[in-house]
């Protein structure tokens, strides 16, 4: 796939997830399948440039191109420098939050939130497309801030006209948040009635599910989020499904474990063992969740204080989880108290 000139393995993109696709996160993605990852949210607040979690987030060592990085905020001058600063330190695409329904983002004007203001969204679609004109601009959004107020397409239109690149649609409100299941039918509309690539988001879970959201909408990619918490797999699952209509075999115990530990390795290595042990314990619960015997053993994960008893603990849970190998297919079961995905 052709994405703002460059070329992806496909059309997968791991959403960016507070919290969640740190750097480690989207380089397992993407050996795992996805097309691109993009980054979770940068503050456009130039204070908080100088923090450790600000240098750590703009921190692409090792990730493959395209670096795309999403970046957040309501002031179009503010966005514009987060936007410059950020390509200063690697990245190759700029992505606008427009999406995230938290009420932290939104009470200060912006996540989606700002769909309340089309005056507002075309100042800062502006200012940032402008402010870095040879970088293509990405951005995301929801279908609207209620069910009274769907904007989406209004949305849309502005920024094909202010030259963003691609969109991203979430098929909820911001009142929404997570609840109920998402539409594409707003999706499908704004894919007839704009000239730029869709990339379709909400509750894609599936290969049959990845399959149903491109037929209908007709968008030219998806977005996957809460369904690739401790379930990177899924990428390379929907892409073999829409390339044979055949699914692969679910992975082996050995393999969940093999790639569970690589992506702890990663998470200690770049947070550092202290702050990498908590920020472990939502992942290993995630990876988990569906393996048989597993509740006693999650409730144990978030007592261990340090990388070796967790790894040991890991290791024992593997070597006497219950054969066969093969899991049985499970239902994946999403909650909104899962992760805060933007």
């Amino acid at each position: 796939m052709q994405f703002c000139g460059f070329s992806l393995r496909n059309n997968l993109f791991l959403a960016p997830m507070a919290g969640v696709t740190d750097r480690p996160f989207r380089r397992l993605a993407r050996k795992m399948g996805a097309g691109m990852a993009v980054s979770e949210m940068v503050t456009s607040n130039s204070l908080l440039y100088g923090s450790a979690k600000t240098r750590r987030r703009a921190d692409h060592t090792g990730e493959p191109e395209p670096v795309s990085v999403q970046i957040a905020g309501a002031d179009p001058a503010m966005l514009a420098e987060a936007a410059r600063y950020n390509i200063e330190r690697g990245a190759e695409i700029i992505d606008i939050n427009m999406g995230c329904p938290a009420k932290k983002i939104c009470n200060v004007m912006a996540g989606s939130a700002l769909m309340q203001d089309e005056t507002l969204v075309a100042r800062i679609l502006n200012a940032v497309v402008r402010a870095v004109p040879e970088t293509p601009v990405t951005l995301k959004i929801r279908t609207g801030w209620n069910r009274a107020n769907k904007n989406a397409v209004a949305i849309a239109r502005i920024a094909a006209d202010c030259g963003v690149r691609v969109l991203a649609v979430h098929g909820r409100t911001r009142a929404d948040q997570y609840m109920g299941e998402a539409e594409y039918d707003t999706i499908a509309e704004i894919k007839s009635r704009i000239g730029i690539p869709v990339i379709a988001n909400g509750d894609i879970d599936s290969p049959e599910k990845a399959k149903f959201v491109l037929d209908y909408t007709k968008a030219d990619g998806i977005m996957i989020g809460r369904a690739a918490q401790g379930r990177p797999w899924i990428f390379r699952e929907i892409e073999h499904f829409l390339a044979t209509g055949e699914k692969l075999q679910h992975p082996s115990l050995t393999e969940i474990h093999s790639l569970l530990s690589e992506h702890l390795r990663d998470l200690y290595d770049f947070y550092g063992e202290t702050a990498a042990v908590g920020i472990a314990r939502k992942h290993i619960s995630w990876y988990t969740r569906e393996l048989p015997n597993s509740a006693v053993f999650r409730k144990t994960m978030n007592t261990l204080p340090d990388r070796r008893s967790q790894e040991a603990t890991i290791h024992d849970f593997f070597r006497q989880a219950p054969q066969p190998e093969k899991i049985m297919e499970s239902e994946h079961i999403i909650t909104t108290q899962e992760t805060l995905a933007v």
